[in-house]
């Protein structure tokens, strides 16, 4: 039997949501299996779907089945696993639907925000490559005849089309490595893993993806917390799911001050997220009203859609920036290009004339 691949996070949000309905409407796991196998409308969700049924329909779990199917990312299992612990699992699994929506509108934004300017620095390149090798070299040819030759910047870029013609194949090995890093960067997990790990690191988008982190511990605690564990086991849950080397650092500092030793005290957990420095002031206060009103879970939801709504208006700043930016730059780098062989070549036919 092939090796099926991992559920994407739309595949996982329609599993979620259908085994939600049928959990709130009286059935078991194994039943609702059962209608999605009579649903399955393609050979592959029939081979992810079969296993787990057959495992439910033995006696085996509704955890151990989904575990056994090996699509299930560990984060939805941890889960599921709670949710039979605590008889609450129509409510976890409503809350992996919404938890999976906001994972795939942040791959969506982030997708959508780098898409256009790569677009435009890729047509940017093959312009500038085009008039480099193609046009440049012709223009040699009209100035040889007329007895001078291109100088300056125009006889660089020559220089440079010439030995990128002569090691064309090098070249195209480079962009060849390019081409197989973005496909292994973009469509594998451990690629997307070193990307993020890398852009969670880096100068430049470093506070992006720290905001994108915060959103999801915010969101992994109100699941967590709904699903009825206490704090402390939802901190070393959550700190699975943010993959932020920052926000690892900061949960384990708000553990060990929710702990205390020989020369601190013990802190609540409102007061330990203020000192680990893991959300503002506002909003550890609001998780402390959370707390003391039972809602701490919808405290946490609304904290998630806030640095939701954060990420969403950075990407888009961003956009607004890059893109206007980028056709500038373009524009320039073209006319300095056609200039420094227009004015050269103006100059000798007014001498001519």
């Amino acid at each position: 039997m092939k090796k099926l691949k991992q559920l994407s996070n739309q595949e996982l949000i329609m599993f979620c949501e259908h085994m939600a309905m049928v959990l709130k409407a009286g059935l078991t796991p194994a039943a609702g299996i059962d209608l999605m196998l009579e649903d399955a409308a393609s050979d592959e969700g029939r081979e992810i779907l079969l296993p787990i049924a057959e495992k439910c329909n033995e006696g085996y779990s509704f955890t151990e089945a989904v575990s056994a199917s090996g699509v299930f990312p560990d984060y939805a299992i941890h889960m599921i696993e709670i949710g039979n612990a605590s008889g609450k699992l129509d409510e976890v699994m409503d809350s992996l639907a919404y938890h999976y929506t906001r994972e795939e509108n942040i791959r969506r934004g982030i997708k959508d925000a780098v898409a256009y300017p790569f677009l435009i620095i890729f047509m940017m390149l093959i312009v500038i490559l085009v008039l480099v090798i193609k046009v440049l070299p012709i223009f040699q040819q009209v100035f040889v005849q007329l007895g001078t030759e291109l100088t300056g910047f125009s006889k660089s870029l020559l220089n440079l089309g010439n030995t990128m013609t002569t090691y064309s194949v090098v070249f195209m090995a480079i962009f060849a490595f390019f081409v197989v890093a973005y496909f292994f960067l973009s469509r594998t997990k451990k690629g997307n893993a070193l990307f993020a790990r890398f852009c969670s690191k880096f100068f430049l988008t470093k506070a992006f993806y720290d905001k994108i982190a915060s959103a999801r511990f915010a969101s992994g605690m109100a699941m967590t917390i709904s699903a009825g564990l206490d704090s402390e086991s939802s901190l070393d849950l959550v700190e699975k799911l943010v993959k932020n080397t920052s926000l690892e650092a900061k949960i384990t500092k708000c553990r060990k001050l929710m702990l205390g030793d020989e020369e601190t005290p013990c802190m609540n957990f409102s007061k330990a997220l203020v000192e680990s420095e893991i959300f503002s002031h506002m909003y550890a206060k609001m998780i402390g009203i959370g707390y003391s009103t039972g809602s701490v879970d919808q405290v946490y939801k609304k904290i998630a859609k806030g640095y939701d709504d954060e990420v969403e208006r950075s990407m888009q700043e961003t956009v607004a920036v890059i893109e206007p930016t980028l056709v500038i730059i373009l524009s320039i780098v073209v006319c300095l290009i056609l200039l420094s062989v227009i004015m050269p070549l103006m100059s000798i036919m007014s001498t001519i004339g």
